[in-house]
């Protein structure tokens, strides 16, 4: 699972409008007029369907939406009136979806030779998304761009300066995007197949969104080049990353840290052997929260969701659930699901995938 996108419900209602809580049940429209939160994440449905929900910060759903195979993550615009699913890898669609539910989804899809990562975000202005790809005949990660106002039509794409580009974010400057390159090569012919874990180079990169210049990488050192960085959480402009393992599992290595263009310096978070152990070599996503100043990354192998405050270096406190993965920031807390249908502690039939959303225009609304 990955971040859950919250977007407050003013926001979401301004750009949804009455047509939106028409379509509703009379239950769903009184959700979604009391919640303060609405959140989406991919799902699996009972009967081996995918798709996508929105739902409240209660965990009520709001409204779901097929997609042809597996989501992912997925991204809002940052008014609330649209919002991407992309395809897990080796994917190569992504969904356009309208949450008032008066429209079906757009698919976009992949050029030849590419596939996506399941990962995106929009230009603050909405008229550009960019999707982390891989280039597989030539081992290459790129950042393709999508030209929102032209039916989506791909305009071009930024090199990704390494192999395996998965999550990406943008910086507040509004400008700035930095990839988590995961540094494990693969190929559809072999679709989950890790190609070069002996020579794995997983790196942090920084792109100007506009040129596509390289503004700076950080890689791992050479001791803990096997940790692949697959997903990031922004608290100001420090960047907080979370890796899986590829190597030796039993030992408790740090799997987060953190690392800003301006301290230049990438620093592993100092996580108690036990709590470390019980992670099992992988995170699965991670969420910043700036009201609490602190992070929460989880373990679905563990079963475990660890938060961190960033001010103490201390764990601040843990969760323990069966497949728990996706989270996001909800007011000073932390919203959550897992792959047995729970989410926020309400039950539904559909299992929940890796992540969950939070639009970055939320806390602009807040009262």
């Amino acid at each position: 699972m990955h971040k859950p996108l919250l977007i407050d419900r003013r926001s979401f209602l301004a750009s949804a409008g009455a047509a939106f809580l028409g379509c509703m049940s009379d239950a769903q429209a009184r959700a979604i007029q009391q919640t303060d939160a609405v959140f989406a994440s991919a799902y699996k449905a009972p009967d081996g369907r995918y798709g996508i929900a929105t739902l409240s910060e209660r965990g009520e759903l709001l409204h779901s939406y097929v997609l042809p195979e597996r989501g992912h993550d997925t991204v809002w615009r940052a008014d609330g009136g649209q919002l991407i699913a992309f395809a897990r890898r080796p994917g190569t669609f992504a969904a356009v979806i309208d949450p008032s539910g008066q429209s079906a989804p757009t698919m976009i899809h992949a050029v030849e030779g590419r596939h996506f990562y399941g990962h995106g975000v929009y230009s603050p202005d909405g008229a550009f998304v960019f999707a982390t790809e891989n280039d597989f005949d030539n081992a290459r990660g790129v950042i393709g761009i999508y030209n929102t106002r032209d039916n989506f039509k791909r305009v071009g794409e930024f090199d990704a300066h390494g192999i395996g580009p998965h999550d990406m974010e943008l910086l507040p400057d509004g400008r700035t995007l930095v990839v988590a390159n995961g540094g494990i090569e693969t190929h559809p012919d072999f679709p989950r197949a890790k190609l070069n874990i002996a020579s794995m180079k997983p790196n942090l990169t920084f792109l100007d969104s506009v040129s596509g210049k390289l503004i700076g990488s950080f890689e791992l050192p050479k001791d803990q080049h096997k940790l692949s960085i697959r997903h990031m959480a922004l608290m100001g402009d420090n960047v907080w990353f979370a890796c899986q393992n590829e190597g030796d599992l039993v030992a408790t290595t740090p799997l987060v840290g953190q690392v800003s263009l301006e301290n230049g310096t990438i620093h592993m978070a100092e996580i108690p052997d036990d709590v470390g152990m019980n992670l099992r070599g992988y995170v699965g996503s991670i969420a910043a929260n700036e009201q609490s100043n602190e992070i929460a990354f989880t373990s679905p192998r563990g079963g475990i969701l660890v938060r961190y405050d960033t001010r103490t270096k201390k764990v601040a406190g843990i969760k323990r659930s069966d497949e728990i993965c996706g989270v996001a920031a909800s007011g000073k807390s932390f919203a959550w699901s897992n792959g047995e249908g729970a989410f926020n502690d309400t039950k539904h039939p559909m299992l929940w995938d890796n992540h969950i959303s939070v639009s970055k225009s939320a806390s602009a609304h807040k009262s």
